[in-house]
């Protein structure tokens, strides 16, 4: 995500799945088990590795929140635990019909720790996330619709690929100073109070708007044409 953020021709990402599922959650049984721990090894110790590693897994989530080109989540098929983490720290999350979601960590014993239960509750409301983290209940494409969690549902994997490639290729398309700032803004708005968030757009345009890009917008507008915005 580092890469993406800084790479120029990098306008906007999608997060989508190859295999039959988006994500079917963290393999708990295999070789990379975060909750595994060498015989003999001291409590302490292993409970400070294994806080690191959570740590770790943290802050690969929070680069996709972090990155500032848009992240849009396709997601097909399951999304379990940590891939709902992870769509919840995108921008945009769409879906096939055939796509559920599930934080399973409840039945696992586990606290889910990723970031769910501290973006989700933003995006579709405590009641909704608190009853989706206690229960461990599986949710369905239209649920997730109604909760807020997608903005559209596809009828197919086909369609959910064409159609968030042709919704990145339109952002791409725009001014890549006013998607970042836009991104940049919503982000910090969320944490602050709403005069603080204005305030803080103002100090943001007050030093950002005048670009070459707004020129050209003007002048697109004009002469009604598309407007061809500069490179990074």
């Amino acid at each position: 995500m580092a890469l993406l953020d800084r790479l120029p021709a990098a306008r906007a990402v999608v997060l989508s799945a190859a295999g039959p599922h988006f994500c079917a959650g963290i393999e708990l049984g295999g070789p990379g088990n975060p909750l595994a721990a060498p015989p003999g090894t001291d409590p302490v110790a292993a409970a400070d590795g294994l806080r690191r590693a959570i740590l770790d897994m943290q802050a690969a989530l929070t680069a996709v929140e972090l990155c500032r080109k848009p992240v849009i989540a396709a997601v097909h098929g399951a999304c379990v635990g940590g891939g709902v983490d992870l769509v919840a720290a995108c921008d945009i999350r769409y879906c096939s019909k055939d796509a559920t979601f599930v934080l399973k960590e409840v039945d696992m014993a586990i606290v889910a720790d990723l970031g769910a239960l501290q973006r989700l509750p933003m995006i579709i409301g405590y009641g909704n996330t608190a009853e989706l983290a206690l229960t461990g209940r599986r949710i369905t494409a239209l649920e997730a619709k109604e909760m807020g969690l997608v903005s559209r549902v596809f009828d197919s994997k086909q369609e959910l690929d064409a159609g968030v490639a042709k919704i990145a290729k339109e952002i791409s398309e725009k001014s890549a100073w006013a998607v970042m700032g836009t991104k940049a803004v919503l982000l910090r708005s969320r944490d602050i109070t709403v005069e603080q968030g204005l305030e803080h757009v103002a100090t943001w345009n007050a030093g950002m708007m005048k670009s070459n890009d707004l020129m050209e917008a003007i002048k697109a507008f004009v002469e009604k044409r598309k407007p061809v915005f500069s490179k990074l």
